[in-house]
Parts: C-alpha cells; structure tokens; sequence
C-alpha cells in the first residue's frame, strides 16, 4: 500500500513539473501570427542586413557597412554540414569569376572547430569570418544552414537562399543585386 501511495506522489509531482514546464515554454512563443512567421523564416527580402565585425582567419576585421557600394554574398556555414561543404567547390570557383564590386563572405558558425583546416584541405581563397559568440547568426536569424543572404550595394537584402547551392544560383542572385 506504501509503495503505491508513494508512486501516486512521484507521478503526480512529475505531471506538476511538465505541465509548469509547458506553460513556461508557452509564455515564450510570440505574441502574434506575424511575429511568430518572422521567428521561423528569419530576415526579411527588403529590410537591411544589420551591419556586423568579424574577425578573419588571417585575423583581419571585415565590417559590412565598410563595404557598402558593393554587392555582397553573405554564406552562413559549418565544417560539419555536409551540403556546406558541396557548395564549397562552387562558391571558390564563383569567388574567381566576379568583379571588384562584388564580395563574397563567409561566416562559420562553428569556429571551435579546425576552419583552418577545412579551408586549407578545400583551397578556399575568399574571405571567411568567424562568428565566435554566435552574434551575427543570431541577428541575422539563422535556422538552417547553409543560408545565403544577397546584400545589394545599398546594404538592402534582396534575396536569400537556404540549402546548398549551384554555381549557376549564386551568378544568377548576384547578377540580380543592383
């Protein structure tokens, strides 16, 4: 009989916990049907890429507002994501074929991870910047990657791709930006 009593508290203490548990997690969902879209889809095509700093591998400091006036590839990436790592061959084939007015950066998610080494195996030459405290893919929103954002040379999003892409993808995008 103590045994069963003693279950019966166990189990309805721990039903106590998930349902104020559930209604925590509850409070913090958005409040609204559009807030709740913008939270699953990121930034918006139209709005202004938030201006960031980030380091280089070579330990340089690339911001984006400096580079406004150019057209700008943003590509949020990982060493451990598999469909980054396809697109990779691509975007440094792409990175040899555009003008001055065009940059492709590249920012890695996960630097506490040998980038170094994944960049040096895979013959990357263009810049790739590395969010250490994770604030870039924070403001810009990430969900997925590898998301690309195309930044016109007015620092305006006018396209975003997720997934990996095709070097005929990243002519067509950029060739778009104005």
């Amino acid at each position: 009989m103590i045994k069963k009593v003693i279950a019966a508290v166990v189990l309805v203490s721990l039903l106590t916990v998930a349902i104020v548990q559930a209604m925590d997690k509850k409070t913090d969902t958005p409040k609204t049907a559009t807030e709740a879209s913008a939270a699953k889809e990121g930034l918006s095509i139209g709005s202004s890429a938030p201006d960031f700093e980030l380091k280089t591998l070579t330990g340089d400091t690339v911001t984006l507002s400096q580079l406004k006036g150019k057209k700008v590839m943003l590509n949020f990436w990982a060493t451990w994501c598999p469909p980054c790592k396809a697109e990779m061959p691509e975007m440094e084939q792409f990175s040899k074929q555009i003008g001055d007015d065009t940059v492709i950066l590249a920012v890695n998610i996960d630097p506490q991870l040998d980038v170094q080494g994944f960049v040096n195996e895979n013959k990357i030459t263009f810049p790739i910047l590395l969010d250490a405290e994770d604030k870039v893919n924070e403001a810009y929103q990430i969900l997925s990657i590898p998301t690309t954002y195309f930044i016109n040379s007015k620092g305006i999003i006018q396209n975003k791709y997720t997934g990996s892409m095709k070097l005929d993808i990243m002519k067509k995008y950029t060739q778009e930006l104005n």
